[in-house]
């Protein structure tokens, strides 16, 4: 999997990091147990600070995405718990996401044609 930044973003480069990661382990680009760069090899090839890239690894392990220990670094889980729904922040995301289609003249039917194309069958 390849991780890309976009050094003009508003969203936080841990953030970028975080959430290429969450839609490689979905689309099944990650596969369960699969080794993650180091956090060292990681920062290195995107030529951003470690921190950052400990930063996303830490909310990804918060969030049950990816356990990692010092012996055998980071792996996706190989079973994710199931949440009952998504959380505050990505639902207020989708919120702003839905305000912005309707405001483009999408329309629902529209719109729930290309999260259908987007969620997708595995």
């Amino acid at each position: 999997m390849i991780i890309r930044i976009d050094e003009l973003s508003d969203v936080p480069i841990y953030q970028q990091i975080r959430n290429q990661i969450v839609m490689g382990i979905s689309d099944g680009s990650l596969s369960p147990g699969e080794q993650l760069p180091t956090v060292r090899a990681l920062a290195l090839e995107l030529g951003i600070n470690i921190m950052t890239v400990s930063k996303a690894y830490q909310q990804l392990k918060l969030e049950g995405y990816i356990m990692t220990n010092r012996k055998n670094g980071a792996r996706v889980r190989i079973e994710i718990d199931k949440q009952k729904g998504i959380s505050g922040q990505n639902r207020t995301g989708l919120k702003r996401i839905v305000s912005e289609a309707r405001l483009s003249g999408v329309t629902k039917s529209e719109l729930i044609t290309l999260v259908e194309e987007l969620y997708g069958d595995k």
